[in-house]
C-alpha cells in the first residue's frame, strides 16, 4: 500500500494494500476500502463507510459524514460506495439518517465535481451525476440515469432508469423512466439517443413510444391511462415503464411539455390484439 506519509488511516480501518493514499487524506472509523482504490490529496472518508474494489476519489471529497438531518442524532447508520466508481473534485456523500439505513452508491457511478449525495439516498449502476447535481435525501435514481449540471433534485423523489433530467432544472416530482426533462424540470420526451446507445431493439422502442403516448399525450386521466398502458405492456422495458407509474409515490409525476394527441386506433389495435394473446 502506497500511504502518503502526510495521510491518517484510523486503527480500526481497513484498507486493501494494493490502495494508494495521496497527501493529507484522512480516513476517520471502521471504514473499508477495497482493493486497487485510489485516495487523491485530502480525501476524506468517516465513519461506517465501505467502498468496494477499483474505485478512484479525487481530491478533497468527503464520504460518510454525518447526514445534514435535524434530526440525526447519532444514529448508527451506514455509507457504501460500490465498484469501479469515479468520485470527481469536491464531491460530498452523506451517511443515511435512519439507524442501520444505508447511504448507498452502485457500481460504475460517475459522480462529477461539486455534485452532492444526501442522506439515505440509493443510486442504482451506472448513474452519472454532472457537476453540481445536488441530490435531496432519500432520492432514488435508477440505473444509467443521468443527472445534468446544476439540478437540483427534492428529496423522496424517484428517477427512472435511462431517464435524463436537463440542465440547471429542478425536480420536484418523480420522472419516468427512458424519459427526457428541460430545463423546467417537465418531461418532453423518450431518452431516444439513451435508448439506441444502450441497443434497445426498434420494437421496444415502438412500444415505449406508445405507452409514452397513452401516459403523458392521450387527454385521459392519469388511472385509465396507467390503466391502459397496463393492458398494453409486452416487453420488459415496456411494463418497467408502466410499473414505475403503478408504484408508490410520495412525489407525484412530472408534468408533460406538449399538446395531448389523439391515439390513433391503428397504433392500439394490434397492441391490444397482443396483449390479448400473452
Amino acid at each position: 500500500m502506497r500511504v502518503h506519509p502526510t495521510a491518517y488511516i484510523h486503527p480500526d480501518a481497513i484498507v486493501h494494500p494494493s490502495c494508494k493514499i495521496g497527501p493529507n487524506a484522512v480516513i476517520d472509523g471502521p471504514v473499508r476500502i477495497g482493493a486497487n482504490c485510489q485516495l487523491g490529496p485530502s480525501v476524506v472518508i468517516m465513519g461506517h463507510t465501505e467502498i468496494a474494489a477499483d474505485c478512484s476519489i479525487h481530491s478533497h471529497a468527503v464520504i460518510g459524514d454525518n447526514p445534514q438531518d435535524k434530526k440525526y442524532n447519532g444514529e448508527l447508520s451506514f455509507c457504501r460506495i460500490g465498484e469501479r466508481c469515479v468520485i470527481r473534485e469536491s464531491v460530498t456523500i452523506h451517511r443515511a439518517s435512519i439507524e442501520l439505513a444505508t447511504t448507498e452508491i452502485g457500481n460504475g457511478c460517475y459522480l462529477m465535481t461539486n455534485s452532492h449525495v444526501a442522506h439515505d439516498c440509493h443510486l442504482e449502476n451506472e448513474v452519472t451525476l454532472v457537476s453540481g447535481a445536488l441530490l435531496g435525501g432519500h432520492v432514488h435514481v435508477g440505473s444509467n440515469a443521468v443527472i445534468s449540471g446544476n439540478v437540483g433534485i427534492h428529496q423522496h423523489v424517484r428517477i427512472g432508469q435511462l431517464a435524463m433530467i436537463g440542465g440547471v432544472s429542478m425536480i420536484s416530482q418523480d420522472v419516468p423512466p427512458f424519459t427526457m426533462t428541460d430545463h423546467q424540470g417537465e418531461i418532453i420526451g423518450l431518452n431516444a439517443i439513451g435508448l439506441a446507445l444502450k441497443g434497445i431493439s426498434p420494437a421496444e422502442q415502438q412500444e415505449l413510444k406508445t405507452l409514452f403516448k397513452v401516459i403523458c399525450r392521450s387527454g385521459m386521466t392519469q388511472r385509465r391511462s396507467i390503466e391502459l398502458a397496463a393492458e398494453l405492456a409486452n416487453t420488459n422495458l415496456g411494463r418497467q415503464f408502466v410499473d414505475f407509474y403503478q408504484a408508490e409515490t410520495r412525489r407525484g409525476f412530472c408534468r408533460f411539455r406538449g399538446r395531448n394527441t389523439r391515439l390513433q386506433q391503428s397504433i392500439l389495435t394490434p397492441l391490444k390484439q397482443q396483449s390479448i394473446c400473452k
